[in-house]
């Protein structure tokens, strides 16, 4: 039986991070529990310390109800070290799509998401391989890629 779930992020500025994936996912901001106007006042009622606040939107959900909600969870500390797990953006059309073509659409996405705050690592090819990728950072350093 398979389970429901949500990604959980660190982060310091949840709102920041909010925007940013909303608009490289396709997600929406979900919106607060019922009788909340807002997250942090349903963090406030649970009693989370302001400190663990965010200020705006935190939580993100798949419009089509069939990918995981993804939380932005403030930290106090920054990112230190490579991720151990990371985001695969699939913007190329898989492999039933001509190589070049997947490379276009890659590298649109990434200057499209290069626009919204992410930085470009490096380019992910190797001649003879039939792949094509771009290896990325979220505004807060959490790498991404995009195949």
């Amino acid at each position: 039986m398979s389970v429901k779930f949500q990604v959980v992020i660190d982060c310091k500025d949840p709102a920041r991070m909010t925007r940013f994936w909303a608009a490289a996912l396709g997600y929406e901001i979900a919106p607060p529990p019922a009788g909340f106007a807002n997250w942090d006042e349903y963090w406030r009622d649970v009693g989370v310390p302001e400190d663990e606040l965010g200020a705006g939107p935190d939580r993100l959900v798949d419009p089509s109800g069939s990918g995981p909600g993804i939380w932005f969870q403030v930290v106090a500390e920054s990112k230190t070290v490579k991720n151990r797990i990371h985001i695969d953006i699939a913007a190329g059309g898989g492999r039933s799509t001509p190589l070049e073509v997947r490379r276009q659409r890659v590298e649109a996405e990434a200057e499209r998401l290069s626009g919204l705050g992410g930085r470009r690592l490096r380019e992910l090819f190797e001649e003879g391989i039939d792949h094509y990728a771009v290896a990325m950072l979220d505004p807060e350093g959490n790498e991404f890629d995009i195949n």
